[in-house]
């Protein structure tokens, strides 16, 4: 069933206005029950001012007063050429105007560990135009050199599940123009949760790995017994200096 136009603004009304039940509120406008128990208590929707149906062609009097009478009847909403289409809205979706300043550091984000994103997909994100991303790509920004890519899940511009989607969609159109990605692609390809579930890469060892645990062989120790510095009693012997005669016979 489609629901009506601006439902909660609808709920408060039907609220204030009608002894339906909380259930047949909620069925019409789309809500959940304890929604609808909220707003009936102050703690939902607070500040909402409430939306006649009835004087907006949404909902018959009739209606109303046959489904008070019988809390098992459901509303029906009438046609409206408006309600068509409303929850398909194309291009950016909108940014308040505090979260605005933020949008430059979320697409210098995306532009850097998603690349695979479309212009598209970005702006539908964080809603933001093409040529705001492109500047960013080529880093002709006005302010390029004072953003830092900040995640747009964090700055509170798009939700987890939207830019998992996202990636994914890109996964599936690169795959199925069969061009061959990298291990970091594919890693960054795949959602958060797969990623953070996936085991270690394994890493190649370095020149000197295993010799912390290199070990003499046998003749080896005794060459290096044979060798230890307690067997030279004095330096002249260590040093392998000439002896003291040679010196006397200089001096003559």
């Amino acid at each position: 069933m489609n629901k009506p136009l601006m439902p909660k603004a609808t709920a408060v009304w039907l609220v204030d206005n009608t002894t339906l039940s909380f259930k047949q509120i909620a069925d019409f406008c789309g809500m959940h029950e304890l929604e609808i128990q909220g707003i009936a208590d102050g703690d939902v929707a607070a500040g909402v001012k409430g939306f006649d149906p009835v004087a907006n062609n949404q909902l018959d009097q009739i209606e109303i007063d046959r489904a008070e009478k019988d809390p098992m009847i459901k509303l029906k909403l009438k046609f409206n050429p408006a309600s068509v289409g409303e929850e398909k809205r194309r291009g950016p979706r909108y940014t308040p105007l505090s979260k605005r300043q933020d949008r430059p550091a979320s697409i210098l984000w995306l532009v850097k560990f998603h690349p695979e994103l479309s212009d598209g997909q970005i702006g539908k994100l964080v809603g933001t135009t093409k040529p705001t991303i492109q500047s960013i790509r080529e880093r002709t920004h006005w302010n390029i050199a004072n953003i830092q890519p900040i995640d747009p899940v964090a700055l509170g511009l798009c939700k987890q599940t939207e830019l998992d989607a996202a990636v994914q969609q890109a996964a599936r159109k690169k795959a199925a123009e069969g061009s061959v990605m990298t291990d970091d692609e594919r890693r960054k390809l795949v959602s958060t949760e797969q990623s953070l579930g996936m085991a270690p890469e394994p890493k190649i060892p370095a020149a000197i790995a295993g010799l912390e645990t290199f070990t003499l062989s046998g003749n080896d120790e005794e060459e290096e017994e044979k060798k230890s510095p307690a067997d030279f009693s004095d330096a002249d012997s260590f040093f392998n200096l000439p002896g003291g005669d040679d010196d006397e016979d200089e001096d003559d």
